[in-house]
């Protein structure tokens, strides 16, 4: 049985590069949640915080934190997932287009809302 050394090497620099890549886009995400959440006048650190950051997020966008729990419903947690996105870009006095950004690219928009000085929170959309 012969191994292979040199593609073994490189599927693990290709490993190795997808997780560091990985781990950035993880940490720009929890930064971009926490300047978030300082706009809404909340706890900045709940970025960081399992659950309680969706808790948050849910009381941003819905009012209620407590109904983050609906996303433990199979199937409508896509559809409420959704919902709160579009919801979380009205919150911040966007529309549907960056909605749709925050669904399809929110590594892209996420920091976009959160790093720009011109988008404010407006407050939870329809009260």
């Amino acid at each position: 049985m012969d191994i292979d050394y040199e593609a073994m090497s490189s599927v693990f620099q290709m490993s190795a590069g997808a997780m560091v890549i990985s781990c950035l886009l993880g940490v720009l995400f929890i930064v971009s949640q926490w300047l978030l959440f300082n706009k809404a006048g909340e706890a900045g650190w709940a970025a960081i915080v399992p659950f309680y950051n969706l808790y948050v997020l849910f009381k941003i966008t819905w009012g209620s934190g407590v109904k983050f729990l609906l996303l433990l419903i199979p199937i409508a947690n896509v559809v409420i997932a959704i919902i709160t996105l579009v919801k979380l870009a009205k919150a911040f006095g966007k529309g549907g287009g960056f909605a749709c950004g925050l669904i399809f690219l929110p590594y892209i928009f996420y920091p976009i809302m959160a790093f720009s000085k011109n988008i404010s929170y407006v407050g939870v959309p329809g009260k």
